[in-house]
């Protein structure tokens, strides 16, 4: 628009030049006057030729005069053609772009988000091979050439239609003339999964590996890739490539009566002995991660088509199971019965990417389908019981028994040595009994010896008589025997039958005074 304005403004000054060329007196003015015109005229083009591009803009060059008209099939000019031109405007003043020989279109600089990502399609460029829908993707360091609309237009040999490669978060000066970009959200693999790749572009060089029936590929081919991504962005052009995420983490199928979101209707199976009954089972299953693409290829996904199989595989051996064996046994062996599936049942779905983890039963029929069984197994059961508590009772009474006698022998020897214990002190007591008496015996003779040796003594000295009453009166004395009246002794030289006394009247005397104060003694004593 400034180019324009621009120009006009000259040739407007121009023109009011040439109109004062009737009012110049002399040839020569005339002709500077025309210089002059043809010089503002010139300058005004000259201005009018630059251009100036923001630093957030991309300038777009339209060549709208020229010799040569762009080959058939082409939008963008790589030689000088008119139209859309390759070569872009960075920031700043370009010259030399004349006005209407040249339009400049302005667009802001090419902007991706943090989060997404930019598809990219390519409006000019060599055509497409047979069969590919998807033009190759470029390296990584090879994309600023790729943007680079000359580059790609001419030795870069790109592809028109939809490219490969696509525009990380950042900001791009693309000539939007040739590239059109769509941004979309970027492929993100959460926590517990894994990203498996369909990939629809890449080369096919027939590597493929057979995995029962399906094929995976090595990265970079046309098929499903053996590797999957782990969590993390995936920069991926989401049509070119499709991404499928798989759950790794650890699922429970349940197979209940129960009417609950998320659990299949019991298994009913039939028992050689043809006994129908329901069971109730839970199955554990995972996805190992390096599993994911193969469940890519036989299911599509980990979702129904997967647990449909899962169904049809449990149901199958639970049922094929249950026909070998009798119901009865099948209650009481029900681990046997869990391990067995389980085997199976992983060596089935492990060859599709599954990874069984456990099988294990909850209830087995109920009182509809094996009440009678189970109730006659019962009373069985009870009777067995019983029988077994009688043979115990019997086996502790005969126990009780075989005590009571131990406990009766042991309390007879017991008896039998406190007998024996007992003759053993008698005896010991018959012999101290023995020595005791002897000592006492022995103990007697000495003082009875001395007793008539002091007896001797003191009949020597006070005579017989006299000796024979002391001893009367000490027994008197010792017995506690109370005389009265008390006797008083007079000296007589003759007793009563008119025999003399033996002593003297000291004597007597001495024999009252000790025979008074023994009394004073056994009166104080009682």
């Amino acid at each position: 628009m400034l180019t324009i304005v621009t120009v006009t403004i000259g040739v407007v000054i121009a023109f009011a030049i040439l109109s004062t060329l009737p009012k110049l007196p002399t040839n020569s003015a005339k002709g500077g006057a025309i210089a002059l015109a043809l010089i503002v005229f010139v300058l005004s083009l000259v201005i009018g030729s630059f251009r100036y591009v923001a630093s957030d803009e991309v300038g777009i060059v339209i060549k709208n005069v020229g010799t040569k008209s762009l080959p058939a099939g082409s939008i963008i000019a790589v030689n000088g053609e008119m139209g859309p031109q390759a070569r872009i405007l960075a920031p700043g003043w370009h010259p030399w772009l004349w006005p209407g020989v040249y339009t400049v279109k302005k667009a802001g600089v090419t902007r991706i988000q943090d989060n997404t990502v930019g598809l990219i399609v390519a409006r000019d460029g060599q055509p497409l091979p047979p069969e590919v829908v998807y033009a190759p993707e470029w390296k990584p360091d090879e994309v600023g050439q790729m943007l680079n609309a000359m580059h790609f237009l001419t030795d870069g040999a790109g592809h028109k239609g939809p490219q490969t490669t696509v525009l990380t978060p950042g900001s791009y000066r693309i000539n939007t003339a040739l590239f059109e970009i769509r941004e979309v959200s970027v492929t993100n693999v959460e926590k517990a999964t894994v990203g498996v790749i369909k990939s629809n572009v890449g080369a096919r060089t027939h590597s493929d590996i057979k995995i029962g029936a399906v094929s995976l590929v090595d990265r970079g081919e046309v098929g499903i890739w053996r590797t999957p991504f782990k969590p993390g962005k995936l920069y991926l052009h989401t049509d070119a490539f499709e991404v499928t995420m798989i759950s790794t983490e650890l699922k429970t199928t349940r197979y209940t009566k129960a009417d609950s979101a998320g659990e299949e209707s019991e298994i009913t199976v039939r028992s050689i002995d043809g006994f129908t009954f329901p069971v109730d089972v839970r199955i554990e299953y995972q996805i190992d991660p390096g599993h994911g693409p193969l469940v890519v290829a036989n299911f599509g996904d980990d979702g129904a088509k997967l647990r449909e199989r899962l169904n049809s595989v449990v149901r199958a051996v639970f049922r094929n199971n249950a026909e070998g064996v009798k119901a009865l046994d099948y209650v009481r062996q029900r681990s046997i019965q869990e391990q067995q599936s389980r085997e199976m049942i992983a060596s089935e779905m492990q060859a599709m990417g599954v990874t069984v983890t456990a099988v294990r039963i909850g209830d087995v029929g109920d009182e509809k389908t094996l009440g009678s069984l189970l109730k006659t197994q019962t009373d069985r059961e009870i009777a067995v019981q019983e029988q077994i508590t009688f043979q115990e009772q019997q086996r502790a009474a005969e126990q009780q028994k075989a005590l009571s006698r131990t406990l009766q022998e042991a309390e007879e020897e017991k008896r039998l040595a406190t007998a024996q214990y007992q003759v053993q002190i008698a005896e010991r007591e018959k012999e101290r009994q023995i020595i005791g008496a002897e000592a006492q015996g022995e103990q007697i003779r000495i003082e009875a010896e001395a007793q008539s040796q002091a007896f001797k003594l003191l009949a020597e000295q006070i005579g017989r008589g006299n000796a024979a009453l002391i001893e009367q009166l000490k027994i008197i004395g010792e017995s506690g025997i109370q005389i009265t009246p008390r006797v008083m002794v007079v000296n007589s030289g003759a007793s009563s039958t008119g025999e003399p006394l033996s002593g003297s009247g000291e004597t007597t005397a001495l024999i009252g005074t000790m025979l008074d104060s023994m009394l004073d003694r056994s009166a104080g004593t009682n």
